[in-house]
């Protein structure tokens, strides 16, 4: 009886431990989710900006690499916590949605509060985690217009430029060329107000696949993100060409 009894109480504390395995793994909070595992900090490019015409609502982008599973998208409930405190950050579950026809990802969430925002990925058993987030719909709502000059001197290769730090508190420069079924062609990242495409000698991150090439008689787009040094997106400019 004394033996069985001591059964019954091994396979308890072992049922109460698996229990507690699963819990870690499946919680919400991300430090949780972090645990015991292989991460990477700083490895998801991503950013958020208010969307047009609507403050309240927070578009966040980010860049998926190939082969990137289980994509998550955590907040913090304000922002007025230790943006690298994880067990701050909460999980939302929500879809993402293409963005550049898949090229990158978009999540869309509606809040009127300010937060710290992370989004991660898991890519060859690791858990990849983006720099923070910092969401300023209220204290600085992105700015949306069409204020890029285009020299079409060259015609397939477009000279891009605009006004340096307009809005101030800028960090570095996002500009995407995408045809006009909205697929991406380049991808690049810029610390000047400036781009000629598809010259990459001032580019500082560049996410375009291959060596892309414009053609003749074709409309494209031109979207230029000024992003500040905590990932917010003060400024959209898009223009057509």
């Amino acid at each position: 009886m004394r033996i069985l009894t001591l059964i019954v109480i091994s396979l308890f504390f072992v049922s109460c431990s698996n229990d507690d395995d699963d819990i870690a793994l499946d919680s919400n909070v991300l430090s949780e989710y972090m645990k015991n595992r292989i991460t990477e900090m700083g490895s998801v490019i991503a950013c958020a900006a208010s969307a047009e015409n609507d403050s309240n609502t927070i578009l966040t982008f980010y860049y998926p690499e190939t082969g990137a599973t289980d994509v998550r998208f955590y907040e913090t409930e304000t922002a007025t916590v230790n943006k690298f405190e994880y067990s701050k950050y909460k999980r939302v579950v929500m879809e993402s949605d293409a963005f550049f026809n898949g090229y990158l990802g978009l999540f869309t969430r509606q809040t009127s509060t300010e937060k710290w925002i992370v989004v991660t990925y898991e890519l060859n058993n690791e858990i990849k985690i983006s720099n923070p987030i910092r969401t300023k719909q209220i204290e600085k709502a992105t700015v949306w217009n069409a204020a890029i000059t285009i020299d079409l001197e060259e015609a397939l290769m477009p000279h891009f430029s605009w006004e340096a730090n307009a809005i101030g508190d800028n960090a570095i420069y996002f500009q995407v060329v995408s045809n006009i079924n909205d697929d991406l062609v380049s991808g690049t990242y810029t610390y000047e107000n400036n781009f000629k495409f598809y010259d990459v000698s001032n580019v500082v991150l560049n996410i375009t696949e291959g060596f892309p090439e414009l053609e003749n008689n074709l409309n494209y787009n031109f979207t230029l993100m000024d992003v500040s040094l905590d990932n917010w997106v003060n400024l959209v400019s898009q223009k057509s060409f």
